[in-house]
């Protein structure tokens, strides 16, 4: 099996003596601990804590400064925990640390989970599974419109967000951000964010929005790629218009192609979903009617591009030396090209 941990990054290590101090007495088990760190990812720091012979994980916010709202990992706890209980595969939490004296910043430890995440190239565990596109992307699909069925009202979820306006809210917030952000100013992107504003489609039924959700969010059974053991990173669930799910998600899946704005390119495997399969499963899994992908594919485009220019600004502060990040402006760049490109389009 290959190993989804690796040493910790130089300068993102854990005060383990102060970590293992506050935890006793808060697990039923203590002692030593280990830590290892998971190298994917561009903002939250996560780490996997071995105690007494127990895994577990560690959510925390990056280092130095972040956009006001942004990495707040006591919210995401909360979410799991509410989640949880409708939606197992979102991750137990065990508990959870206000205290930012201990590692600077509030963080959670969450249950341990073992599966494969796919990222750019073919999981080992599956090169010999010939069908492994196809049912892969049944499974990130099916799983987001069971998502959506959770039926919020009935289980009092509707208190993770404000489905009333939602997609007004989204449109504005996510505008203040990238202003928040922006280096040099784009004529590109003012377009974008003035015709998303002017165009605001009315919502359906409201539903958990993971507001991230895409493949390498998702972690899958390692002798069966059809099945998902856990869908992360919650950090940005909300309940409002699961449109704003599936917009986002096409985004990640069709138009992150070019090498520009490349961020999470399928592994190389004949029977990847087209977009017209994605949403056809969709709507066939979910009842939901789809007129409006249009507006929400533009939507995610632009939250995707706002992401990675927070992630890009923090790296030309010099807030993070993380050298992952020194290519971001370009494909930010790629991402307002191909947002302006589908809103043409959509008309």
């Amino acid at each position: 099996m290959s190993e989804d941990t690796a040493a910790i990054r130089a300068g993102e290590e854990l005060p383990l003596g102060k970590l293992a101090e506050h935890l006793k007495g808060k697990l039923d088990h203590g002692g030593e601990i280990e830590a290892r760190q998971f190298p994917g990812g561009h903002s939250n720091l996560t780490y996997q804590l071995t105690i007494g012979g127990n895994e577990y994980v560690l959510r925390r916010a990056p280092l130095g400064p972040v956009a006001p709202k942004a990495h707040d990992m006591v919210r995401e706890a909360r979410i799991l925990e509410a989640v949880h209980p409708h939606f197992p595969l979102a991750p137990r939490v065990y508990m959870i640390c206000e205290d930012a004296s201990v590692l600077g910043v509030p963080f959670y430890l969450m249950e341990r989970r073992h599966g494969v995440v796919v990222r750019t190239t073919m999981p080992e565990e599956f090169r010999d599974v010939g069908d492994f596109a196809p049912r892969v992307s049944r499974a990130l699909v099916d799983t987001l419109a069971a998502l959506h069925a959770v039926d919020v009202e009935r289980h009092g979820l509707t208190g993770i967000g404000k489905p009333e306006g939602f997609l007004q809210r989204q449109v504005a917030g996510w505008t203040e951000r990238w202003r928040r952000v922006e280096i040099e100013p784009s004529a590109e992107m003012d377009r974008v964010t003035k015709w998303l504003a002017a165009t605001i489609p009315d919502s359906g039924p409201p539903a958990i929005v993971h507001n991230d959700y895409k493949l390498d969010n998702l972690m899958l059974d390692t002798e069966d790629p059809s099945r998902v053991v856990a869908v992360l990173d919650w950090e940005m669930t909300t309940v409002g218009d699961p449109m704003a799910d599936l917009g986002l998600s096409l985004c990640y899946w069709v138009h992150v192609r070019s090498e520009d704005s490349k961020v999470t390119g399928l592994p190389a495997a004949e029977g990847w979903f087209t977009r017209e399969e994605f949403l056809g499963r969709y709507a066939q899994q979910s009842g939901r009617e789809l007129s409006h992908v249009g507006w929400h594919e533009v939507l995610g485009i632009f939250k995707l591009a706002v992401i990675l220019q927070q992630i890009y600004y923090r790296y030309w502060k010099g807030q993070t030396r993380d050298e992952r990040f020194k290519d971001f402006y370009s494909r930010v760049r790629g991402l307002t090209e191909t947002a302006v490109e589908r809103m043409d389009a959509v008309g």
